[in-house]
């Protein structure tokens, strides 16, 4: 029926196609012969395409192509590029004593930028973008550590993690469940939550934290010390000074002493390799908390005979 209707259009000469809608025809206009051309174009690029790249997907993988590229192929050059770049630099790193890379400025702010970009992927997950911590998870940037801020320190930290039950030399601290296990009463937890309340300065001295005191000395000074100094040794936490890793309100204070805290860091040592851990350290000691290293003790030989 249409070509029935196709006619000659009089201002130009065109054959129409054959249909009309509301008075509108369509011209029979040959398509552009650029547009023909690049139409053809594309579909023997598209066809070269198939054939040289990764192209048709099957149930387990997809054609690979003549040329066998593929972008994780093209990723693993670039990092093994990058790896290359830096191989120097990380061998100097790992010959270098974490406790030295201080006096070699060039050397140690290499460590610190490589940790930086290790934190990044590995660390921001828990102790956040800034290392400012959450609860829970300490901030990397005061000067308030449970096992030590000196460089070394941090550095067997980040080796064998915190509380981690297949590594001997893992951080390990264990506080009892004084409430849940029975070891103090209600009444009791509550009479040390109001002496660690004065000692830490957010409440005034009461008659339940004097009995509270002499609960604390009785169950809790053998780690965190008669005033509630802390001990390092053994990862107590220093009660005086208003910084808490799970909060320091009646009601966390309350959970602490009744159910304990049992927080875990992964072993770094098991999953980094060794320059990229020593470079994690050297990072975290240089945000603003990092200790010196305690001097070295010197003992004095004996007087030769």
């Amino acid at each position: 029926m249409a070509d029935m209707n196709k006619r000659i259009d009089e201002p130009t000469g065109v054959e129409t196609v054959g249909h009309e809608w509301d008075g509108i025809e369509e011209l029979n206009n040959p398509l552009p012969r650029w547009w023909l051309w690049t139409f053809y174009a594309c579909i023997a690029f598209a066809v070269g395409y198939v054939v040289v790249y990764p192209a048709i997907p099957g149930l387990h993988s997809a054609t690979a192509g003549t040329l066998g590229w593929t972008s994780r192929g093209d990723l693993a050059k670039e990092m093994s590029a990058a790896d290359a770049s830096h191989a120097a630099v990380r061998a100097a790193i790992a010959a270098t004593p974490i406790e030295q890379l201080a006096t070699q400025p060039n050397l140690q702010r290499a460590a610190i930028d490589g940790g930086r970009a290790a934190f990044k992927v590995n660390c921001v997950q828990c102790h956040g973008a800034g290392a400012a911590g959450a609860k829970g998870y300490p901030n990397l940037n005061d000067d308030d550590w449970l096992w030590g801020g000196d460089i070394a320190t941090i550095h067997q930290t980040l080796q064998d993690g915190v509380r981690q039950p297949n590594d001997d030399a893992t951080r390990m601290s264990q506080m009892p469940a004084f409430g849940r296990d029975g070891i103090l009463t209600a009444a009791q937890v509550q009479d040390v939550v109001s002496h660690v309340g004065v000692i830490s300065g957010q409440e005034k001295p009461s008659k339940a934290a004097t009995r509270g005191a002499v609960v604390f000395a009785a169950n809790c000074a053998v780690c965190h010390g008669g005033g509630g100094e802390g001990n390092r040794l053994v990862g107590a936490p220093k009660l005086t000074d208003g910084i808490w890793l799970y909060g320091g309100d009646r009601a966390a204070l309350t959970e602490t002493v009744t159910n304990a805290r049992y927080g875990v860091m992964p072993a770094w040592g098991a999953r980094l390799d060794p320059v990229t851990v020593k470079m994690l350290a050297t990072y975290v000691h240089s945000l603003g908390g990092g200790e010196k290293a305690a001097p070295a003790v010197v003992v004095p030989q004996a007087a030769a005979k």
